[in-house]
């Protein structure tokens, strides 16, 4: 369809609107790519600015019109077309790849065949450094980005969701949170993101399911061999006791925290799993009447002290845990950072439309945080539309729009971009530990602000540690461990502190019933190298932020809850002054917001 710009303005100055002469290009290429005359276009823009009361175009005004006009008709023809075709599900889906790949290939013809006017902006050249597909994406709107009309015979919004009150408001802070300011420098600063691991980060997919059962014994048993010797080295003990050895002196037992049936641990369910090399593997029930405090939960390991008179049944007397990794030292360059923390899903329970996630992309380009760390699900495999199977796209292309949006949508902040995934994200390998996403189609500008880690992940930023974890840790044990204290006791922080002494990201054993672990990669991958200086542990529990043995510790909760919105989690990292022995210590300001 040919478009003459003269003619374009000569409709629209027939309607009296005035329009810059460097917009004309820009009009006669909407022309083209939504398919309309000199004369539709023009009574649909002059429509569009009466509606706004605006009696000139402006560069504004005309990207408000393609975002909020346009684009809403061109999803809705192309959806009905789908609809109109048998084969719907198969041929006609529209994937935002899809409609990337229509524009480069409609502004590429129209390059051939006009010469940009005078005034107007200089188009970008093609070279392989910068291809096409950098082409002014930058300024296109999210929403125009997302279209679940595409993959969702439904796509209402959700009503509780859109009319909540409560947006922005901050449920909790730590720190000294009330004077800092949460703007963060975006792409302005200097980040360095290196992902840590012993021997080396997990970076790509492997075979599972082929475990065998001496396998997993050798893996729990090096478990125990290992922490043993730290406690041993820290506690000055001599030596263990085999666990079925009768003695009528108090001995000292390393072993693993046990059930002895099929159901919940209990006070008089404990057994201790003794270590190889001096039990052999043996267990013994323990008797806990005579500890005044303890927590415990099943695969902790432990040394006990006590008596064994028949060699039958402990009579513990004394606990000792494992001491934490000694404190981080932060590098002298440092200086201060912003982060934001978000949890998928990042739908509401009653729509796939994916308005929470575009409220954060629209948080994000505000706030311009350094460093964005977004833990999935980004597709819930909990979500109603998809246990039911009423997606018309396959889910793997339904994640990779809804990944498109979050890296196209937030490149005018600049913010680094770091992707955790889910064991809920219905499209990606559902074993523990789990790889990183893979996305090869990024530019070569994508990949060096967006970065795909594992689940766990170790990751220093700037030289600040973060422990990462989408799993929800918090509940699998909060249901597990078992505890005696004689003052107020937090379980959240009984909790945190077994996870940073026990140095696993997931300490329990056996796993909840949903978990698919990998044991030797599990026991490669998911371990503790150091202590975090901030440890991220999302979960369904009430969002929190807490100083665990010197590591601050966040639950930012997820960014929905059913139906209604849900929270983010901010921190500002700042470097404290040297203190007497020149150490720079790290100060952490932290606050869990209301999407």
């Amino acid at each position: 369809m040919a478009v003459s710009a003269q003619n374009l303005e000569e409709e629209l100055q027939m309607f009296g609107l005035d329009c810059e002469e460097a917009l004309t290009g820009k009009l006669v290429e909407l022309c083209l790519l939504y398919g309309q005359n000199e004369e539709e276009m023009a009574g649909e823009l002059v429509a569009f600015c009466t509606s706004t009361h605006k009696v000139s175009l402006t560069a504004e005004i005309l990207t408000s019109f393609e975002h909020e006009f346009l684009s809403k008709r061109l999803s809705k023809a192309r959806h009905s077309a789908s609809k109109d075709s048998g084969h719907a599900g198969a041929r006609d889906i529209v994937s935002i790849q899809e409609l990337i790949e229509v524009e480069e290939e409609e502004e590429n013809l129209l390059n051939s065949y006009t010469t940009p006017s005078k005034g107007s902006q200089k188009r970008a050249v093609t070279t392989p450094e910068t291809p096409l597909t950098k082409r002014n994406v930058a300024a296109r709107s999210p929403h125009q980005l997302l279209s679940p009309s595409s993959f969702s015979p439904s796509v209402t919004p959700s009503q509780k969701y859109n009319l909540r009150n409560n947006r922005g408001e901050v449920v909790t802070s730590f720190g000294s949170a009330q004077g800092v300011s949460w703007l963060g420098r975006g792409g302005t600063g200097n980040v360095s993101l290196k992902v840590m691991g012993s021997p080396e980060s997990l970076t790509g997919s492997y075979e599972s399911m082929f475990q065998k059962l001496p396998d997993i014994r050798e893996v729990l048993t090096c478990k125990i061999e290992e922490l043993g010797s730290e406690l041993k080295e820290h506690y000055k003990i001599e030596a263990f006791t085999p666990v079925l050895v009768p003695t009528q002196e108090p001995v000292t037992l390393l072993g693993q925290i046990g059930c002895d049936s099929n159901g919940k641990l209990n006070s008089k369910s404990v057994i201790l799993e003794g270590d190889r090399e001096h039990s052999s593997g043996a267990q013994v029930p323990v008797d806990l009447s005579e500890l005044k405090e303890y927590s415990l939960f099943p695969g902790q390991v432990v040394i006990m002290e006590g008596i064994n008179t028949t060699g039958r049944k402990l009579v513990a007397t004394k606990l000792y845990e494992v001491p934490p990794w000694s404190s981080h030292v932060l590098p002298p360059d440092f200086e201060q950072e912003m982060v934001l923390v978000a949890c998928g899903p990042y739908t509401t329970s009653d729509s796939i439309t994916y308005d929470p996630l575009l409220d954060l992309i629209a948080i994000i380009n505000h706030d311009q945080p350094d460093v964005c760390i977004l833990f999935g699900p980004f597709l819930d495999a909990k979500h109603e539309q998809v246990e039911n199977c009423l997606l018309t796209s396959p889910f793997e292309d339904v994640f990779k729009q809804c990944l498109r949006t979050i890296i196209e949508g937030t490149r005018s902040s600049g913010s680094h971009l770091v992707f955790v995934p889910s064991l809920r994200d219905v499209h990606h390998e559902p074993v523990y530990p789990q790889p990183p996403f893979c996305h090869p189609d990024l530019s070569r500008e994508d990949q060096e602000r967006v970065l795909f880690v594992s689940e766990p992940c170790t990751l220093s930023v700037n030289g600040v540690i973060f422990g990462l974890t989408s799993t929800d840790l918090l509940f699998h044990m909060g249901a597990e461990e078992i505890s005696s204290s004689s003052g107020t006791s937090d379980r959240f922080s009984r909790i945190l502190k077994h996870i940073l002494t026990q140095r696993s990201y997931y300490p329990l054993y056996p796993p909840q019933e949903d978990m698919a672990i990998d044991y030797e990669n599990f026991y490669a991958y998911a371990q503790l190298p150091v202590t975090p200086d901030v440890f991220i542990i999302p979960s369904e529990l009430r969002y929190f932020v807490k100083d665990i043995l010197g590591c601050v510790c966040v639950n930012p909760g997820r960014l929905t809850k059913g139906q209604v919105g849900g929270t983010f989690g901010r921190l500002h990292l700042r470097r404290q002054s040297v203190d007497r022995e020149g150490r720079r210590s790290l100060c952490v300001a932290a606050q869990v917001v209301r999407i």
